[in-house]
This record gives C-alpha cells, sequence and structure tokens, in this order.
C-alpha cells in the first residue's frame, strides 16, 4: 500500500471540500452550531506536526451570500482565504460536510448532531480507492461519538459556552487496529461552529510508518 497517499485521504475526509453551482443564502438562528450570515469571517492557526518540523498557518474562512443544492440537501458555501470552497448544512439537529475526494467520491459527512446526549454514537464508512496500491479498496469508517456537552472552553483567550465535543477515530477492516490508531476532535459552538480540532493518525503497518498531527484553533472571528 502506498502509505502516504493512504494517510493523507484519510486526514482529507475531516479537511477537504470542492465547489458546486450555488444559489440563493438562507439565514440562520444564533443558536444554532452555524453561522451563515453574509460576511462573517473566521480566522484559524493551524500546526501541522505531522514531520520533523513543525509548520504553521493562519488562514480565514468567510461566509458567502451562496447556498448550493447537493444530493437534494441544501449547503451553505464559505471561502476559503487560501481558495477554494467549504459547504455546510445544518438540517434539523444534523449537521453535514460535503466532501469531494478524489478516490472516495462525494460525501455527505455528518459530523454533529446538536440534540444528541453524552455517549451518543453515529459511523460511516467509505471505500478509498488508494492509486499505485496493491489493494484496490481500502474500506474506511468514520466512528463519531459525543463525548462533552454544554461545556466551556477557552481558546486565545475568548471563552466559549455550551461547547459539545465530538470525538472520532478512523479504522478499516484490512489494516489491524493494532498497526492503525487514530485520535480526532472536534469542538463546537453555538453560533460559531468549530472552534477547535485535531487530527491524529498513526500507521505502522509491514515495515512502513507514517503519521499525521494536524491541530487547528480559532483565533478570531468576525461574525454578522
Amino acid at each position: 500500500m502506498k502509505t502516504k497517499s493512504f494517510l493523507f485521504f484519510a486526514a482529507t475526509l475531516f479537511f477537504t471540500a470542492c465547489s458546486k453551482n450555488n444559489s440563493n443564502q438562507t439565514p440562520t438562528t444564533s443558536n444554532a452550531y452555524i453561522n451563515t450570515n453574509t460576511g462573517s469571517s473566521w480566522t484559524y492557526h493551524q500546526t501541522d506536526s505531522s514531520g520533523a518540523t513543525p509548520s504553521n498557518s493562519d488562514y480565514t474562512v468567510t461566509s458567502t451570500s451562496q447556498d448550493s443544492s447537493i444530493n437534494g440537501r441544501k449547503y451553505h458555501v464559505y471561502t476559503y482565504s487560501y481558495g477554494g470552497s467549504k459547504y455546510i448544512s445544518h438540517t434539523g439537529t444534523d449537521y453535514y460536510e460535503y466532501d469531494s475526494i478524489p478516490v472516495a467520491g462525494n460525501i455527505d459527512r455528518l459530523y454533529l448532531k446538536d440534540n444528541a446526549s453524552v455517549g451518543t454514537t453515529w459511523s460511516q464508512t467509505v471505500n478509498l480507492n488508494i492509486p499505485n496500491s496493491p489493494i484496490p479498496s481500502v474500506p474506511v469508517t468514520l466512528s463519531n461519538k459525543v463525548v462533552e456537552k454544554g461545556i466551556s472552553r477557552t481558546i486565545n483567550g475568548t471563552t466559549y459556552t455550551n461547547v459539545t465535543h465530538v470525538s472520532s477515530s478512523i479504522s478499516s477492516s484490512l489494516i489491524p487496529a493494532s498497526s492503525f490508531s487514530s485520535s480526532l476532535d472536534g469542538y463546537y459552538a453555538p453560533n460559531y461552529g468549530m472552534i477547535e480540532s485535531s487530527v491524529v493518525i498513526k500507521l505502522d503497518y509491514l515495515g512502513l510508518t507514517e503519521n499525521v498531527n494536524i491541530s487547528t484553533k480559532l483565533t478570531g472571528s468576525s461574525l454578522k
């Protein structure tokens, strides 16, 4: 298996999005874990410690005036300062992010349930078609669990309340659990959405060793 590619594609399940045709915006309420008001923006600091020397970067996400209809579900469109778009849907009490990954196809990823009690779990399985790999299709399961709810969390001097903490993991039936581990955490606050996340994935299989270690924190916002 081409290990580095496998880990990269697994990590993109949490970070990648692509564009679709757009329509008009629908406002949201401030108690939702999302803000769709035009011009709202969020600035994040990201630390990538996957290699020997950590790298740091900052980027901004901005809410547009557009929505997109994808697979019968309405997604609000956000843009990244480094290019590209992000698609988030608030459907009832569920929150989805639309991902389009070349090796996995289109994914409507359910990443948050705002009415779920602590201990609630859900999962989703996708197949990754890894290029130049002896295994043509690798099934990957995303498992999610609400581990904390209604908590306060202070980030960069700002305290957010009523925060929900979702812990996730990635596994594959083709890779022994002793050789593949992951720890993924997302923190979400009303009206802000994601305020912090971390992705740690380690693979030590058939003599191949790789890892992904990325943390992201909200450092500032301007909400409309």
